[in-house]
């Protein structure tokens, strides 16, 4: 495989911490892969990339994924996630994590039990929780990360199915590559990932396709969103609407990019009612044109990057105060 020059020179970047991982995947024979909860195209597709990947050059070790399902995702683009006895956890494993920027997000907590935690991410941590982490808050995505981690390994191989998975991850958490977080490195990986022959017509298939149904998502959403008056476009979905909809709450921000490219709209977001028993809240997804809304995310419990974020409230009457917030930077 053709090295791109930008890969090389990120992989001498993080030249140390390549090769902590390395030498602890090389030691442990028993190796879980973890990733966050209510998981997305890059939380998902990170794991199965590396899952794919370490089963396909270390045949001989023990490789799981932990995690909750996806309520569309699994089993349509990803398998369904390995349910581990508490048992197995009681001997020696490695333990990689991916894509959490938050110790409490991490689905599976018997993480801990590692006799080593590593890391491969693009978040701002709030609890760092491994030794020698690979991070990079420039990155599109954690796939990215992981890909040129895999890319830089010599003497090891991806798969058409790891770079299968780790495709999806870049696209999804890119935007299809039209975020400001794309750089001429996202586009190296993307490369790299394309040169062992999948197919891109094939994953943006799997990845975009919707049913007839959908529509009538769309059609509310469409005929009951708010805008701003400094251009925060949003729509808001509670409990009896998606039971109306036959939605659940985890589908509540699949139509947030309906107002990516529409002029006058700054920043749009859904705001989802999650009727969780352990944490009844409305949260929100947020994307934006140019300003960086992470701040505002952070400050209503939730975080993310420039461009993409996400955050909640506690109840419905906290929202004018949510979008106040967002319609300050566009004044």
């Amino acid at each position: 495989m053709i090295i791109d020059s930008s890969i090389k020179e990120y992989g001498n970047l993080h030249k140390k911490e390549y090769s902590m991982l390395r030498s602890a995947i090389r030691r442990y024979q028993r190796i879980v892969v973890f990733r966050h909860i209510k998981p997305d195209y890059d939380a998902m597709g990170s794991q199965m990339g590396l899952v794919s990947f370490l089963k396909d050059n270390f045949p001989e070790k023990e490789i799981h994924f932990v995690g909750d399902n996806h309520v569309t995702f699994t089993p349509r683009l990803f398998p369904e996630t390995e349910r581990l006895n508490d048992e197995w956890f009681n001997s020696p494993f490695l333990a990689i994590v991916v894509d959490v920027g938050d110790d409490e997000r991490i689905a599976d907590p018997r993480y801990k039990r590692a006799s080593y935690i590593a890391k491969i991410d693009h978040h701002p941590f709030k609890k760092e929780i491994a030794r020698h982490p690979i991070l990079d808050l420039d990155a599109a995505a954690a796939s990215e990360v992981v890909t040129d981690f895999l890319v830089n390994w010599k003497g090891t191989t991806i798969s058409k199915e790891a770079a299968h998975y780790l495709y999806i991850a870049l696209v999804g958490d890119s935007g299809r590559f039209l975020y400001s977080s794309t750089t001429t490195h996202t586009f190296a990986c993307a490369q790299a990932l394309l040169a062992t022959g999948i197919s891109i017509s094939d994953i943006y298939l799997s990845m975009y396709q919707k049913k007839l149904d959908d529509l009538k998502v769309t059609a509310y959403i469409l005929n009951h969103f708010t805008v701003s008056p400094h251009g925060v476009a949003y729509y808001v979905l509670p409990e009896d609407v998606q039971k109306d909809l036959q939605i659940t709450s985890e589908r509540g921000k699949e139509n947030v990019n309906l107002f990516s490219n529409i002029e006058g709209v700054n920043a749009w977001c859904s705001i989802t009612e999650d009727p969780n028993p352990k944490d009844w809240c409305w949260r929100i997804s947020i994307r934006s044109k140019k300003a960086d809304i992470s701040p505002v995310a952070f400050k209503w419990g939730g975080g993310g990057h420039a461009q993409a974020s996400g955050a909640k409230i506690k109840d419905i009457s906290e929202l004018d105060a949510f979008i106040a917030d967002l319609d300050k930077l566009f004044e």
